[in-house]
């Protein structure tokens, strides 16, 4: 950020910045009177600074002021807070997050909702790229006599599955080949290794039809190309902020929303274990213009367990936001350490 405010331009612009967040509504001199302690004259003269260098902007409709996206910048790297949680908060995130899960994947589903309640923002959120993740065991389950299912299972506790028809019988005894020559080659490997190598050793080992193998290999092979899930919680709660009673904003996000990839791209480009905030015009993407995008990537024990976005007007509680995305990371990680996951 090129200005450096004084002291009280960064309170003025702080309290502009939490009332609009907190009302929706363009903030007067009068509304900071009590607030700041000053007279409404001062923090006119202020609040006329503010606007002059671009941080708040007047509106059409009102003699206050609204936050433009530069005042929403500096108030996130330079003003913000990260201990905005009640206790009752607190015990909600505890309460949820001590869910017994299968695997690391149903905890960030539980961590995606679990945001989504407190902030009552819409969360998106991507499952790991596993591709650097190390196999540790795989097996085949005979479901019929032409249905098979893989089972892959990574170092973080990440399970892939995947079914897998055959236009031709396989028996108990092919699986059992399966389970073993598959083992042998890819256990204690990371994900990102296979490749057309592994199709070679497998064809010069194995007594199964090789039709029945390349399709094996290419199921495997699909389930890494397709390891990032999406996950989506509290579409809905957004549309009772005042943003989106206008009709244009309303259809900008239901169609954000279906093309999932756009936020998917953005929450692609976090830094490990690294809140990255992208305000409207931020993200370069003309359908995400009015919006904002607050991303968190999980690390546990160093692997990856998932990206979790929020999305939510520009006029996000980015306070609220953080301070529940830390508070989640730390318990995952805390009951982590303390065997509990």
């Amino acid at each position: 950020m090129s200005e450096d405010l004084d002291k009280r331009k960064k309170k003025v612009l702080q309290a502009i910045i939490e009332e609009y967040i907190e009302t929706a509504e363009p903030v007067s001199s009068n509304n900071l009177v009590k607030e700041l302690e000053c007279s409404s004259a001062t923090i006119r003269n202020e609040m006329a600074e503010l606007e002059k260098i671009g941080f708040i902007e007047k509106t059409h409709t009102s003699s206050g002021r609204v936050p433009s996206q530069k005042g929403y910048r500096y108030y996130v790297d330079e003003l913000i807070r990260d201990d905005k949680l009640s206790k009752k908060e607190m015990e909600i995130i505890r309460d949820r997050l001590s869910t017994k899960v299968n695997d690391l994947e149903d905890l960030t589903k539980i961590a995606t909702t679990t945001l989504s309640e407190i902030t009552h923002y819409t969360t998106i959120t991507i499952g790991p790229d596993v591709n650097n993740h190390t196999i540790v065991d795989i097996k085949f389950v005979l479901l019929g006599s032409r249905v098979l299912m893989a089972v892959i299972l990574t170092d973080s506790g990440i399970i892939r599955e995947s079914i897998i028809k055959f236009d031709e019988d396989i028996n108990q005894d092919q699986v059992e080949d399966l389970t073993y020559l598959f083992r042998n080659k890819l256990v204690g490997k990371p994900l990102e290794q296979l490749n057309a190598p592994l199709e070679d050793f497998i064809m010069t080992e194995i007594k199964t039809g090789i039709n029945i193998i390349k399709k094996v290999i290419a199921e495997i092979n699909k389930i890494i190309r397709e390891s990032q899930q999406i996950y989506l919680d509290g579409a809905n709660k957004v549309f009772d902020m005042p943003e989106f009673k206008k009709v244009d904003v309303a259809k900008d996000f239901l169609n954000v929303l279906d093309a999932k990839d756009l936020v998917a791209d953005v929450l692609n480009t976090g830094v490990a274990e690294d809140i990255k905030i992208y305000i409207g015009e931020e993200t370069e993407k003309e359908e995400l213009k009015n919006f904002s995008i607050v991303t968190f990537n999980h690390l546990l024990a160093g692997k990856d367990i998932g990206t979790i976005g929020i999305i939510g007007p520009t006029r996000m509680d980015y306070s609220k936001v953080i301070s529940v995305m830390k508070y989640i990371s730390k318990k995952i990680n805390d009951d982590f350490k303390n065997g509990k996951i």
